[in-house]
């Protein structure tokens, strides 16, 4: 197994879009080394410290051809930027706090250890619900720069293997009742964001969600409103297969925009 991806010879097998999800060449620097071996254009799957962040349905139409190295974000950005797109445009958001119940992940330990990342992160993942810090939110103002600074968030690690939910709560300029807000998702999630942006009115748990290929799953009957313009929506995604259906969507949409010029 090749561990440096600048020795890894690319252009002998004839692969051109790489995927970089080993999870430790997360900046610019470090990706653009499957350069050297011959690849045209990476795609980070993790949020990078610098280099562009895409998010489709939201700002992928940014995308220029001679951008070659490129982050899809993270699952919850992937989540959340969608619904706070919609919230935004439709009532302007005037301020807002995300959390998100999130599935346990490979970083995390199956006993208690050490993490160089905080104390709380080497608990036990399949016995506790754990209390953690997620860039996801802010990263919503890197990809919506009119709502940087107005969204950050927070993270809990529960005890299971797939599935995440956002909970983000609001205060909107533009004031809508819960119905009203939950029209404008539907007629969003069957229009403009169709197949990135779900909506459902099931009564459904978390393992209902395996499998769904959207980047973001409104739970309708699970959000509430405090008055007309505070108001807290929530939003399932499969943090795995979900994530992995965008990534191969912004190879693609990278693909046909680099193909017409």
């Amino acid at each position: 197994m090749e561990k440096d991806p600048a020795a890894i010879p690319w252009s002998e097998t004839g692969a051109e879009y790489i995927v970089e999800s080993t999870g430790v060449f997360t900046t610019t620097e470090k990706a653009q080394a499957h350069l050297k071996g011959g690849a045209k254009k990476v795609v980070i799957s993790a949020p990078s410290a610098d280099a562009p962040m895409f998010v489709m349905g939201v700002n992928n139409t940014s995308y220029k051809s001679d951008i070659p190295v490129v982050s899809n974000a993270s699952c919850t950005t992937n989540c959340l930027a969608p619904l706070a797109k919609v919230i935004h445009d439709k009532y302007n958001m005037i301020e807002g706090l995300m959390t998100t119940i999130h599935s346990y992940t490979a970083t995390q330990k199956t006993v208690d250890g050490p993490s160089g990342k905080d104390w709380r992160g080497g608990r036990t993942a399949a016995a506790n619900i754990i209390p953690s810090s997620t860039g996801a939110a802010k990263a919503v103002g890197k990809v919506i720069p009119s709502l940087n600074g107005k969204l950050t968030g927070m993270a809990m690690r529960v005890p299971t293997q797939n599935v995440s939910v956002v909970d983000l709560t609001c205060r909107i300029e533009k004031g809508a009742s819960y119905e009203e807000i939950k029209k404008a998702l539907k007629e969003a999630s069957q229009g403009e964001l169709k197949g990135i942006l779900d909506y459902t009115e099931d009564d459904i748990v978390s393992t209902d969600m395996c499998g769904n290929p959207a980047s973001s799953i409104v739970d309708a009957k699970a959000g509430i409103s405090l008055n007309d313009n505070f108001v807290k929506l929530v939003s399932w995604y499969d943090n795995e297969w979900g994530y992995s259906r965008r990534v191969l969507d912004l190879l693609s949409y990278m693909a046909k925009v680099d193909g017409s010029h």
